[in-house]
C-alpha cells in the first residue's frame, strides 16, 4: 500500500473532525477528486522510490496527490472549517508530503510513532464519512503498526525489569519484535468476519500446497473485509495492488476479482508460493510480500544475508511491524510457531 496518499485523506479528515461532522457527500465523486485520484499512479506498497525513479515521475506523483487532497477539502470540509482553515499552499504540502514519505519508508520506528495523533483522529473520521467505510478498516491497521511502532521504542530505551526476553523457536530465524506482537494480539477477538470465510480460504490455500495458517494473512491486511481497500489501490482480503493482480490473471476492471474472496485469495496464495520458492523462508517471503522483491534482493545481497533478521534493521518501519505481527498471527490463531511454518509442497 502506498502509505502517504493515504495519509493524505487522513490529514484532510483531520482538518473535518477537528471542528464538526463532516458534510454529507455530494451525490457522486467531484470531477476534480476523481480525475486526480485516477491519475495518482500505482506502485508496489511501502516499497520506496529506487535509483531508477526520476525527479520527473516524483514530481506528477506529488501533483496528482496535492490535487486529490484539495478537492477533498474542497468536497467535504463544511464551511465552519474553511473559515478556520486554509488548504496548504503548494510549498506547505511539500514539506509536509517529504514527512510523510520519510516516517513511512524510513526504518525509524520513532518517526512512525509520531504520526498516532493523526492517524487515530483520521480513523475516527473515516468511519464516519460515508463512503470511506472500507479504508478506515486499513488505517486502523496501520495505527495498531504506529502503537507497536511507539511500544518498540519504549522498550528499547527501557527493558522491563525481570521480564525475560522470548526465546526464538529456531535462533537462526529470529523475527524481531515478534514478542511484542504476540503479547499485543494474545486477547485480541478474531474479526467477526473470519468464520465464515476461513473453510473456503483454507481450502483455497492447500490446494496451492501452502500451509493453512497463512490464511490469517487476511487478518493484517484487511480484517477479513473482502471489499477493503487502499487508498493507494490495493483491494481484497489479501490488499492486491492492481498490477500484481493482473499479473496473477485477475480483472481489475468492472466487475473487480480480487472483491471476490475465492479469486484473491488464490492469487495470494501463488503469490506467497513464488516468493517463498525465491527466497527460501517465510519471514522473507513476508517481507516481500509488504515491501516488494526488489528492496528485499537487494537487502539480502548488500549485507550478504540470508535471514529476515539480518536485514530487519534496514528494512521500512512498516515492513519491520509487518513480518512479526503476520506471524504473531499464525501462532495465536493455528498454534504455528514462525519455525515450524512448512515450505510449500506440491499442488493439489
Amino acid at each position: 500500500m502506498r502509505p502517504f496518499l493515504s495519509l493524505l485523506i487522513g490529514w484532510v479528515l483531520v482538518l473535518v473532525a477537528s471542528g464538526c461532522k463532516p458534510a454529507p457527500p455530494p451525490p457522486a465523486p467531484p470531477a476534480a477528486l476523481k480525475a486526480a485520484m485516477e491519475t495518482a499512479p500505482a506502485r508496489p506498497r511501502v516499497l520506496p522510490p529506487g535509483p531508477s525513479t526520476t525527479s520527473t515521475a516524483i514530481a506528477a506523483d506529488t501533483d496528482a496527490l496535492f490535487a486529490a487532497g484539495q478537492a477533498l477539502f474542497d468536497a467535504y470540509a463544511p464551511p465552519e472549517i474553511k473559515a478556520r482553515f486554509e488548504f496548504p499552499t503548494r510549498g506547505e504540502w511539500d514539506v509536509f508530503f517529504s514527512h510523510l514519505q520519510a516516517a513511512m519508508d524510513s526504518g525509524s520506528m520513532a518517526e512512525l510513532a509520531a504520526l498516532e495523533p493523526e492517524a487515530r483522529t483520521a480513523a475516527a473520521a473515516l468511519r464516519a464519512l460515508p463512503g470511506y467505510e472500507d479504508y478506515a478498516d486499513w488505517l486502523e491497521e496501520l495505527l495498531d503498526n504506529i502503537e507497536a511502532a511507539k511500544e518498540a521504542e519504549r522498550l528499547a530505551a527501557k527493558p522491563p525489569t525481570g521480564v525475560k526476553p522470548p526465546t526464538p523457536v529456531d535462533p537462526a530465524n529470529e523475527v524481531p519484535l515478534y514478542g511484542l506482537w504476540v503479547e499485543r494480539l494474545r486477547t485480541r477477538a478474531v474479526p467477526a468476519r473470519a468464520a465464515a470465510l476461513l473453510p473456503q480460504l483454507k481450502v483455497v490455500f492447500a490446494s496451492e500446497g501452502l500451509p493453512q495458517a497463512l490464511v490469517w494473512l487476511a487478518e493484517t491486511e484487511s480484517a477479513f473485509n473482502p471489499s477493503a481497500r487502499s487508498p493507494a489501490g490495493a483491494r481484497g482480503l489479501y490488499q492486491l495492488m492492481p498490477a500484481t493482480a493482473r499479473e496473477l490473471g485477475l480483472s481489475t476492471t468492472l466487475p473487480d476479482e480480487r472483491t471476490d474472496p475465492d479469486k484473491n485469495a488464490r492469487a495470494a496464495a501463488r503469490m506467497l508460493r513464488r516468493l517463498h520458492g525465491r527466497f527460501g523462508s517465510w519471514p522473507l517471503a513476508l517481507a516481500a510480500y509488504n515491501a516488494g522483491e526488489g528492496l528485499v534482493s537487494r537487502l539480502l545481497t548488500t549485507r550478504k544475508a540470508t535471514t529476515f533478521a539480518a536485514i530487519a534493521a534496514d528494512l521500512p518501519a512498516e515492513t519491520r511491524l509487518y513480518v512479526p505481527k503476520v506471524l504473531a498471527t499464525f501462532a495465536l490463531r493455528e498454534g504455528v510457531a514462525p519455525g515450524a511454518l512448512p515450505a510449500p509442497t506440491p499442488k493439489t
